[in-house]
Formats: C-alpha cells, sequence, structure tokens
C-alpha cells in the first residue's frame, strides 16, 4: 500500500523493510526493543504529517481515539421486521 502523500513511499518502504525485519528476527524471538527502527520512523512520520497538512486533513483529529466513545460512528441498526 502506497503512502498517503507520494513522496513519502520511498521512506514507507524503508520503515517497512525494516519493521518487518525486526518483527521477524526480533519480536519473534521475544526480544521487543523496537528502537532500530525509531529514525526512520520519524522520518516517515514527517513526511506523512507534511502530505497531511498539505491534503488538509488535521493530524490531531486523525489521532483521536473514538472507539468505545460516544462520538464513534456506528452503522445504523438493522431494522427487524415484525411478522403477523
Amino acid at each position: 500500500m502506497n503512502s498517503i502523500g507520494e513522496a513519502c513511499n520511498d521512506l514507507k518502504k524503508e520503515y517497512d523493510d525494516c519493521f518487518n525485519s525486526w518483527f521477524s528476527e526480533h519480536f519473534l524471538k521475544g526480544r521487543t526493543n523496537d528502537s532500530v527502527c525509531a529514525p526512520l520512523f520519524k522520518v516517515y512520520q514527517h513526511c506523512v504529517k507534511k502530505a497531511m497538512k498539505e491534503h488538509n486533513l488535521d493530524y490531531n483529529e486523525v489521532k483521536k481515539d473514538l472507539l468505545g466513545t460516544e462520538h464513534e460512528k456506528k452503522p445504523p441498526s438493522e431494522h427487524k421486521s415484525s411478522k403477523s
């Protein structure tokens, strides 16, 4: 999957490659220190935030935790037909 900003695609690939390597070679073997990819993530995150701003998307709105709150959008209830 591509990033939100075309300029971020290469950074995303670098981070994804690092994460996948860390996950399979470290995390699955019980070593949970994920700092090895942190510098790449920081650069990628900066690029994404810039792309979001260019698309008029508010980062603070995106990172809000809505699940389980009254603001969570839920699908409308299915109407059950009553049988006569």
